[in-house]
């Protein structure tokens, strides 16, 4: 999964955003809207961290995504 096929399905994943990262606001959530960039720099903003430490929380968040997708996809077909 990448960021165009987030950006796409954020309504979906908004709960699952907030979620994993309580401190971040609705607005925020409407504000990011499924694009990096903006997910990055809130989760800087929020909780303090290094740009990169956020980019990793980032990139884990849209790899666990495409593993739920791929597992419902596994039991769609059963």
């Amino acid at each position: 999964m990448n960021w165009d096929q987030v950006a796409g399905k954020w309504k979906q994943y908004k709960g699952q955003a907030k979620e994993k990262w309580g401190k971040m606001t609705d607005d925020d959530l409407d504000v990011i809207d499924g694009r990096r960039q903006q997910l990055v720099g809130k989760i800087q903003e929020r909780y303090g961290l290094a740009r990169d430490a956020a980019e990793s929380q980032a990139d884990e968040f849209v790899r666990s995504l495409k593993e739920e997708d791929a597992a419902q996809s596994r039991a769609a077909r059963r």
